[in-house]
């Protein structure tokens, strides 16, 4: 059950991350899908403030960057990788198991690597267009998550 949400500004795709974030537990995974400038960012710095999380950065360079909230918040990027080994290489399985949110953005660039039950977060638009945020559930806790959200 899918559900798409309209975005007018930066900061109700902070406010959507927000109410997300309050929503994530230990062991949810969000992939995140869009263009350059889509929101991505903006989205996961919103879910990080929903842990705590004062300033959030862009992984792109580190391809993960970790933060001691509760759970522990793992934000990926995946732009800068050639493929899965590369993120296995890095100790992506060890990520997988310790049981904190991973919110991984440019998803679509690792696909054989992403978990059966995941939330997939497509967002349509960029620069100062309207945003369609679309979340797809892969899994009966994500069914749950959307339909509170």
């Amino acid at each position: 059950m899918e559900r798409t949400v309209q975005i007018a500004s930066e900061a109700e795709m902070l406010a959507l991350g927000n109410r997300l974030g309050k929503r994530l537990k230990g062991g949810s995974f969000a992939a995140l899908y869009g263009d350059l400038g889509a929101g991505k960012s903006v989205l996961a710095r919103g879910v990080g403030a929903a842990l705590g999380v004062t300033r959030l950065t862009s992984p792109t360079f580190t391809i993960v960057q970790e933060y001691p909230t509760t759970p522990p918040l793992f934000h990926f990027d995946a732009y800068r990788l050639a493929d899965e080994d590369e993120l296995y290489a890095i100790g992506f399985s060890d990520y997988l198991r310790a049981d904190g949110i991973v919110l991984m953005e440019w998803a679509n660039l690792v696909p054989g690597a992403l978990p059966k039950e995941r939330l997939e977060i497509r967002i349509a638009g960029a620069g100062n267009a309207v945003r369609f945020v679309t979340l797809i559930p892969h899994g009966t806790d994500y069914e749950e998550l959307v339909d509170t959200l």
